[in-house]
């Protein structure tokens, strides 16, 4: 493997490539002719579940053997098979959480170098230089358990980077960033380009962050097949209809109900005549005191006195790191407080102690449902419909009522066609919009969900959210952390803005 500094940037090509999964009837992509050539830049677009995840694996040589799929057509990166150029290619996956692989951020960084045989003092310079592009400013030994989802992100494209590879393979690296942090990893990554002159490929749904960085646009349609393809701004407006047609963000058309010019107005609302309505509304869950944390020795929040109110939707907001996903774990009664105390409501408790800590999973069920940043942590089932049936099970319903709740979110979900799948052969939008309707199985009172737009088209986006709404207009208490401006926009009822520091401030 080479290990100079700087490698030549690769060439992709595929002549009626596919591939489909070994738990699947039809292909994920399919038919595919595309040639990429050295040093270009390209944003890979497409619905959920077009294949555009699968193709960056397959450029990768990550897809496995013959149990994992069947693959026809020829696929190849600089003339050969993806699998005889490893190391050519770095790659940056949906689920950072998964390229998490050593205990110390700076030897997670290096693992990569160490694999390609790079020179030990070599190796150490790339990780520093790395850290520094992405933003990540943590000591080499800080544990990379300790990171948050974001963080987590930025440690995966450092490792990709340090590798220095001729392609960098990018599925959606800004997902779960702060707006800081997106922008810090966007203009990494062009530095990185720059300086390397490397092929890119990056699977994003925020289209417009990379419209200045990219030299090309590749579309992908809902049948795996190309639908487009050419100079970004050329394609986003030849086709602009085919393209919002098939679940595309195109950049300044707004979502219907949410348009970004009214987006500020409404945030300026809640603060005042907007939360007056609902201050009256009974919290279904209170804190007082409450420090959270996931070690008794590193709070990251304390004195948080909130109240999450039925019918109401609340968002979560706050830079990467802040402890957002921790305060969700905590109101769901999945983590222990550090001080002070989460209670539920006496409606809410039905004769249970107040503390949701207290509780048993199967008490949860119909009281309290989150969803985790990470939908494959939340995965028990071999099929998505098996995925749906557990609470339901766990509940002891009869048959007939679980089959009914089943087909209901398979079809409102768009997942009907995915019944009999493995979960985790999903997209990541896909995923994520399994582990919502898992949790929506058992009709919970409260809802918890952490990124709950990660990944999602913009059909699926606003088939989601006008479901959330609904579900919010009956009685729920929604609690979303997010960092998606549209979606605080349509569900930001009321607001809880994390600060680095423990002071905390309200909209």
């Amino acid at each position: 493997m080479p290990t100079s500094s700087v490698s030549s940037p690769a060439a992709i090509e595929a002549r009626g490539w596919g591939w489909r999964h070994a738990s699947r009837l039809r292909p994920a992509i399919e038919h595919l002719d595309l040639r990429i050539h050295a040093g270009e830049r390209v944003l890979l677009l497409g619905p959920s579940g077009a294949g555009k995840s699968t193709l960056l694996h397959a450029l990768a040589g990550v897809h496995g053997g013959d149990d994992e799929g069947e693959e026809y057509g020829e696929l190849a990166v600089d003339g050969v098979a993806p699998s005889a150029a490893r190391g050519r290619a770095g790659l940056v996956l949906q689920d950072p959480d998964s390229q998490v692989i050593l205990a110390r951020v700076g030897d997670d960084v290096a693992f990569g170098c160490e694999n390609l045989g790079v020179p030990r003092d070599e190796i150490w310079h790339r990780v520093r230089a790395a850290l520094a592009e992405v933003g990540l400013g943590l000591p080499l030994d800080h544990p990379s358990s300790a990171l948050s989802g974001g963080q987590k992100q930025r440690l995966a494209l450092a490792g990709a980077i340090a590798m220095r590879p001729g392609l960098l393979l990018l599925d959606e690296p800004t997902a779960n960033l702060d707006p800081d942090g997106v922008r810090e990893v966007r203009d990494a990554v062009g530095r990185v380009l720059d300086r390397t002159r490397a092929t890119l490929v990056v699977v994003e749904h925020r289209v417009d962050v990379w419209l200045d960085l990219v030299d090309r646009v590749v579309v992908l349609g809902h049948d795996g097949r190309l639908l487009a393809d050419g100079a970004p701004r050329e394609v986003l407006a030849e086709q602009r209809q085919v393209l919002l047609d098939a679940g595309v963000w195109v950049p300044g058309v707004p979502v219907p109900g949410s348009a970004a010019a009214d987006a500020v107005g409404r945030a300026s609302e809640v603060g005042a005549a907007g939360s007056a309505d609902r201050i009256s509304l009974e919290p279904a869950l209170t804190t007082r005191g409450l420090a959270i944390g996931r070690r008794a020795n590193a709070v990251v929040q304390r004195g948080l006195d909130l109240g999450i109110a039925a019918g109401a939707s609340t968002v979560v907001t706050g830079p990467n790191g802040v402890g957002k996903s921790t305060l969700a774990l905590t109101l769901g009664g999945l983590l222990r407080p550090l001080e002070g105390h989460v209670e539920a409501s006496r409606v809410l408790a039905a004769g249970l102690r107040r503390e949701p800590i207290a509780w048993r999973s199967r008490e949860l069920l119909t009281r309290i449902g989150t969803v985790f940043q990470e939908p494959e942590h939340q995965f028990v089932a071999s099929t998505v419909a098996g995925e749906l049936s557990v609470g339901l099970r766990a509940l002891r319903l009869e048959e007939p009522a679980i089959t009914a709740r089943v087909d209901e979110l398979l079809q409102r979900l768009r997942l009907d066609h995915l019944a009999r799948a493995n979960p985790f052969t999903l997209s990541g939008g896909e995923k994520r919009r399994l582990s919502v309707a898992a949790v929506l199985a058992t009709r919970p009172s409260v809802l918890i969900l952490d990124e709950p737009t990660f990944g999602q088209d913009r059909l699926t986006w606003i088939e989601l959210t006008a479901l959330l709404r609904g579900l919010v207009d009956d009685g729920l208490a929604l609690v979303s952390v997010t960092h998606d401006a549209a979606f605080i926009a349509e569900l930001g009822d009321e607001r809880i803005a994390l600060a680095p520091s423990t002071s905390r401030e309200f909209a």
